[in-house]
């Protein structure tokens, strides 16, 4: 035996080769080889990633060009000892990084998710002797012994099964557990096809049983998504791609104007040295918005605590920006768009085809035809069916809070509330008709069967199974209130277009016997039985999912359904839902069979993909990536981790969702509700919209200041407005009046909208644009002032404390104009606003007041107290910015509409 498990296709090898292969043997391994094994393949877990140090971390937070040009001013004015400057712009900086460092840095414990899924015990056979063992002890050719309820604690290769059946959901995204073999499979078939395998963290839900263990650790199907976790990157979101963009941008034109400014004033100008320096660091505060880095940190966190309130938690601050400009959503089925419970939605008899409602387990419903009465008693053929569901079962239905729940197998489940629709109560039932003998299902035969006894004296056998097992067995068929011959050609073609609709169609049939029957054999079941019907169950789809993709669709978002689950099943439920393709389904096999640019193609026209593993998953989300979408994937599962992982937009479902998923996801949703998706979407582009506004709003203040310093400059005259003054404008009315625009609402027609391009520049044209004609009206305001000032006979600090605070009022009326940049703000709604616009400027204008007229603040800010005729004056320039900005609007505005016309 070499050093490494000799085939990964273990279930292409037969049990015996396999046990050959692994140098095992029925009786297990002696202790001694278990413990030679342990040291060669390690302990049966995943590597644990080393974590980063939390000082790292909190570092990585000013890692951003313009954060390194804050520490820069700051060094800057703390040598020319203006320490105000200094503490201010620190203190802002700090609790930026704060903030990110609480929100964020939990990505790494997805490894540590998956870890958790790996069983705790484990129970073997070692020299021929039953022992419970850790399961980090299990080494490859152990023998674990198994049943129902049971995590299985590493990849098996069955070598005994009886009846046996494990849930793979976690793995496979299949809802309804699978049936297990000892078969070999052919070794291209897919993980949910591997019969005669058992997979690390999946469950046992029925049936006893024996597995060789072929692959422990980092090498078990678990193992492998792990690293997979591990290998994939995170992909920055745009906001911090487009943020990161504009602060290397800005820095740049600082730099340049900082230097040509230098080279002029010293050149041109002969200033002196200190005083040009003084001139060129006024220029680097008025130009770089010290606040706006803090503020949007404190906009998104608004988005989180509104998602929130929406049973949506965002792991990421900027993540809430993202899920608003995704332009596909790739969603599994199980538990995301469907319930991940089983439920009978038709039952088909000798006299047609009865539609079944109800929700989820719940015995509650109605049985309905077009032509037939088929509730309660009224319809014996279905009473009877109902009955054989309640008696050939060995599940339970239990209430607890109004929720029901199932005890066993999902599909007994749901026949059991099949019965109790139909009028039958289970429980009495079962106490009338006593079970006497039973055939468990197993795969080989594909039928369960028991033999009740009455009390009045009567015997029957009633049998549930594949129906083209069925009818194999049956000569007869039951009608109303006879029996007739079997219609094979009717049941057959009718089972074929239940199960085309998606459906997972089971046969009843049963017997008459004798009383004196009390052991039921399989010869008892042979060409004697009755049918008596099908029925046809499906994991059903949310209701509000439904409403969910509509409105995906209408916000331009395309909706793709990735599962692991059979390829008519999830073209059904893509009908069910309303996804736009659904003539067209890839398997996994499909897309094996593809190159990278058939690949890419399909990932991009398809919109249901079947029977896929996680690396089809993977490959697809970074296909559509390729194509420019901007790609949202939801998931539950542990497959679902890598491709969550890489995802712009991960989402993860937060009460059926593993662990793994959750940590994986940047959003995990609180309901489980698909429909908590498009309020996500809703909300983060609303996020996105109020960034916008502020950066519209701070990026014209910055530049009127900075255009305000250049002119002074070349003029040879003093500066308008102090550097200590800039900086009080840009710090208390950015993290002010910047701040109330994070709490705007959303706007209408916000849903209406197609997603942004993924590429789009947050500095878009319009932006520019409109940053060009308020600075150059904030400028002229500004000179305007120090202008009026000099006329009047009014020295340097009166007439920089006149620019200060018409600035300031400029700043106020800009807020409006920005809040409603698609319509007039010439409206009663608009110039009403909100609390918290009105609250910020109460602020602002008491804080205005408290550097203009208290005489303690006025030597720190440089300012004297104005009068009343020059506070009019003020006010009048700021009204006047606003109706010369409110009328390009109106301009600009019709110009677009003419155009669209």
């Amino acid at each position: 035996m070499t050093d490494a498990t000799p085939n990964r296709s273990w279930h292409n090898l037969s049990a015996d080769d396999c046990i050959h292969a692994l140098d095992s043997r029925s009786t297990g391994l002696s202790p001694e080889d278990a413990a030679e094994r342990l040291i060669r393949y390690g302990p049966n877990k995943l590597p644990e990633a080393k974590p980063t140090p939390l000082w790292l971390r909190f570092l990585a937070h000013f890692h951003n060009v313009l954060i390194y040009v804050l520490l820069v001013a700051a060094a800057i004015t703390a040598l020319l000892d203006h320490w105000l400057d200094t503490v201010v712009i620190l203190a802002v900086v700090l609790a930026n990084a704060i903030i990110g460092f609480i929100q964020e840095g939990r990505a790494a414990q997805a490894m540590s998710a998956i870890r958790t899924m790996l069983a705790p015990k484990a129970a073997i056979i070692r020299d021929g002797h039953r022992i419970t063992v850790d399961g980090e002890a299990l080494v490859p050719g152990d023998i674990v012994l198994l049943e129902a309820g049971d995590k299985v604690p590493a990849d098996l290769r069955l070598i005994v099964s009886h009846s046996l059946s494990a849930q793979e959901a976690v793995l496979t995204g299949e809802s309804v557990p699978v049936e297990k073999t000892i078969q070999p499979v052919a070794a291209d078939a897919p993980l949910g096809d591997r019969r005669g395998m058992l997979f690390s963290g999946t469950i046992i839900t029925a049936g006893q049983g024996q597995g060789l263990v072929v692959e422990t650790g980092s090498h078990t199907e678990i193992g492998r998504i792990s690293g997979m976790l591990s290998n994939v990157t995170h992909l920055t979101t745009p906001l911090v791609e487009q943020m990161a963009q504009f602060s290397k941008w800005l820095t740049l034109l600082v730099l340049a104007c900082a230097v040509l400014l230098m080279a002029y004033g010293y050149f041109v100008m002969n200033y002196e040295f200190e005083h040009l320096f003084m001139i060129v660091v006024s220029l680097a505060v008025s130009a770089i918005p010290e606040g706006l880095p803090a503020v949007m940190t404190i906009t998104l966190a608004v988005g989180v605590q509104a998602m929130a309130r929406r049973n949506a938690i965002v792991r990421q601050l900027p993540a809430i920006e993202t899920i608003g400009s995704v332009s596909v959503i790739c969603t599994d089925k199980t538990g995301t768009l469907t319930r991940n419970e089983m439920v009978v939605t038709s039952v088909l008899t000798s006299q047609g085809l009865s539609a079944v409602s109800g929700e989820g387990y719940a015995p509650y419903g109605q049985i309905d035809a077009k032509d037939i009465d088929a509730t309660g008693d009224a319809h014996k053929t279905i009473s009877q069916l109902a009955l054989a569901a309640a008696l050939c079962s060995d599940a339970d239905l239990n209430e607890t809070g109004g929720q029901w729940t199932v005890e066993g197998d999902p599909m007994e489940g749901a026949l059991l509330a099949l019965s109790g629709k139909a009028g039958i109560n289970i429980t009495e039932s079962r106490q009338i008709w006593r079970r006497t003998d039973a055939i468990p299902f197993d795969s080989r035969h594909r039928f369960m069967a028991t033999l009740n006894h009455d009390h009045d004296g009567h015997a029957a056998i009633f049998v549930k199974g594949a129906p083209e097992q069925l009818l194999d067995m049956c000569a007869l068929e039951a009608g109303n209130d006879r029996t007739q011959s079997l219609q094979r050609d009717y049941w057959e073609r009718m089972s074929a277009e239940m199960a085309a609709n998606g459906q997972r169609v089971l046969a009843f049939a049963m017997r008459i016997v004798p009383l004196d029957y009390t052991v039921l054999t399989h010869s008892d079941l042979k060409d004697e039985l009755v049918l008596i019907g099908l029925t046809g169950m499906i994991d059903p789809p949310r209701p509000e999912a439904i409403a969910a993709v509509a409105e995906c669709y209408e916000a331009g978002i395309r909706v793709k359904m990735i599962t692991g689950d059979h390829a008519l099943t999830a073209a059904a439920i893509g009908r069910d839902i309303g996804l736009k393709n659904t003539t067209r389904v890839l398997t996994g096999n499909d897309l094996d069979r593809l190159d990278e640019a058939a690949f890419a193609a399909a990932a991009e026209d398809c919109d249901i993909f079947a029977r896929t593993s996680p690396e089809h998953k993977l490959k697809l989300v970074m296909a559509l990536q390729s194509r420019g979408l901007m790609v949202a994937m939801t998931g539950d599962g542990v497959n679902d981790a890598p491709a969550l992982k890489r995802a712009d937009a991960g989402i993860a479902m937060g009460q059926k969702g593993s662990e793994a998923a959750k940590e994986a996801a940047k959003l995990v949703l609180a309901d489980d509700n698909f429909a908590t998706i498009a309020a996500a979407v809703r909300e983060g582009r609303t996020v996105y919209d109020n960034i916008r506004k502020v950066i519209m709003w701070t990026l014209p203040t910055n530049a009127g200041e900075a255009v305000c310093v250049v002119l002074a400059l070349m003029l040879g005259m003093a500066l308008p407005i102090s550097a200590i003054q800039i900086l009080w404008i840009n710090l208390i009315t950015g993290i002010t009046l910047g701040l109330a625009l994070a709490f705007e609402p959303t706007e209408d027609q916000t849903m209406k909208r197609p997603p942004r391009p993924r590429g789009e520049a947050i500095m878009d044209g319009r932006l520019v644009w409109q940053t060009l004609v308020i600075a150059i009206l904030f400028g002229a305001g500004i000179f305007g002032m120090t202008a009026y000032a000099h006329n009047r006979g009014y020295n340097l600090a009166m007439a920089q404390t006149l620019a200060m605070n018409a600035l300031v009022v400029m700043e106020i009326f800009n807020l409006f104009f920005i809040r409603n940049l698609h319509s007039t703000s010439l409206t009663w709604k608009a110039i009403k606003g909100t609390k918290v616009i009105w609250t910020v400027i109460v602020i602002v204008t008491i804080a205005q007041f408290a550097i203009t007229y208290v005489p303690f603040l006025q030597p720190i800010f440089g300012t004297e107290p104005i009068s009343f005729i020059d506070g009019v004056i003020v006010v009048g320039v700021g009204a006047g910015v606003f109706i010369l900005t409110e009328l390009e609007k109106q301009i600009r505005l019709s110009l677009q509409k003419s155009t669209a016309v």
